[in-house]
């Protein structure tokens, strides 16, 4: 399938849903906000740069009755509490959650803090761990909920090129997906992650040899878009989605296959 040839935003329908997705005012985050919008889903569109939040909210929906922006820091659980009941006392209820929001950073192994460690892995891992934590309860009173994990091919593979504590926070978020997956899937829930290998987006940091690099080791050739990841997203978090217990969908145009 070409890039021509992906199906436009809004293939699932989120009619009467609700979602909350962090890191949602840039990338694959803004990407899944404008998938649930597209597909007449309200979105609470959360990250700590409310500013460009702001901006995705207006861009979806100008009078603000479908689209709302929260301040949130993941690292903090009274933050995702404090969003929860923020969308709650709007739209009464939250039914989809994506827990995108993800920081890296290249340092060589040796030059690793303690105090850049746990700052990654708060990011990464632990905020998959806050966001079920606080979600989960309310969501089992409804009968009915989506969580969506982003995860990395990183955490999958080692990811020699990603640093050790991006790549074991990772494969930490896809391990709380299984955990919390069993947990709740006789309250109506389910909880699944996506796995991206290389996107797009990363391209503005990449000189034209490593881009050229990269594309020459991906087995379909080229990075993956946003949109293709929302998409998966959207399957995930919709009621077509209630089959995908704990699953971890690898998108990786083939660099992994298991």
């Amino acid at each position: 399938m070409s890039l021509t040839e992906i199906p436009a935003p809004g293939s699932f329908s989120f009619e009467g849903r609700t979602a909350m997705v962090t890191g949602g005012a840039k990338g694959v985050g803004e990407a899944i906000c404008r998938e649930i919008h597209a597909g007449r889903g309200r979105v609470a569109i959360c990250d700590i740069d409310l500013a460009a939040a702001e901006a995705v909210a207006r861009s979806l929906d100008p009078s603000g009755e479908t689209a709302m922006v929260f301040s949130l820091d993941v690292r903090n659980k009274d933050d995702f509490i404090a969003g929860r009941d923020a969308v709650i006392a709007k739209w009464g209820k939250v039914d989809i959650l994506v827990n995108n929001a993800g920081f890296a950073k290249r340092t060589p192994v040796d030059d690793i803090t303690p105090q850049e460690f746990d700052e990654i892995v708060a990011i990464n891992m632990r905020s998959v761990f806050l966001g079920c934590q606080v979600f989960k309860d309310h969501m089992a009173a409804n009968g009915y909920g989506r969580i969506v994990n982003i995860t990395s091919l990183a955490g999958q593979n080692g990811g020699t090129v990603a640093s050790p504590h991006y790549a074991s926070s990772k494969a930490g978020a896809i391990m709380l997906t299984k955990y919390f997956a069993q947990l709740l899937v006789d309250t109506g829930i389910t909880v699944n992650a996506i796995a991206p290998g290389p996107i797009a987006t990363a391209k503005a940091r990449l000189s034209d040899e490593q881009i050229a690099m990269v594309e020459g080791k991906v087995p379909v050739g080229r990075f993956m878009e946003v949109s293709e990841i929302a998409a998966a997203a959207a399957l995930l978090a919709s009621d077509r989605g209630g089959f995908f217990v704990g699953a971890t969908l690898d998108m990786n145009g083939g660099l992994y296959v298991r």
